[in-house]
């Protein structure tokens, strides 16, 4: 029997998460959230369990409400690394989901470590 499409997702998004678990050393996570209409990030501290900073296309600032191509991740990786380095986080480690590491994901991540941020 097939897997659906979900199953697989989140099998991927374990995997993803148990590689972290094991190298993550108290460093926050940069985790990162997609849907067909936005896209999201958060810096995670997963020792105290609270996010530290967060941005997304659904924040009218960032000029992009509402996209989701790759120019919209690049605003929001900036956008994070900027509000991660304000609240005092310098190095993360970046948590990927299930997504693949292409376009969309990649260009945030580019972004992020343009802005300064260290994974």
């Amino acid at each position: 029997m097939a897997n659906s499409k979900r199953a697989l997702f989140q099998r991927r998004r374990m995997r993803v998460r148990n590689r972290l678990k094991k190298h993550q050393n108290g460093k926050p996570r940069l985790s990162v959230n997609r849907s067909s209409k936005n896209i999201s990030v958060q810096v995670i501290d997963d020792v105290n369990g609270v996010t530290v900073a967060s941005a997304s296309t659904l924040e009218s600032k960032l000029g992009v409400v509402g996209k989701n191509n790759v120019e919209a991740a690049a605003k929001v990786g900036a956008a994070i690394a900027e509000r991660a380095k304000a609240a005092g986080v310098e190095e993360v480690i970046f948590d990927r989901g299930g997504y693949l590491f292409h376009g969309k994901v990649k260009s945030l991540a580019d972004a992020a470590r343009e802005g300064g941020l260290k994974f």
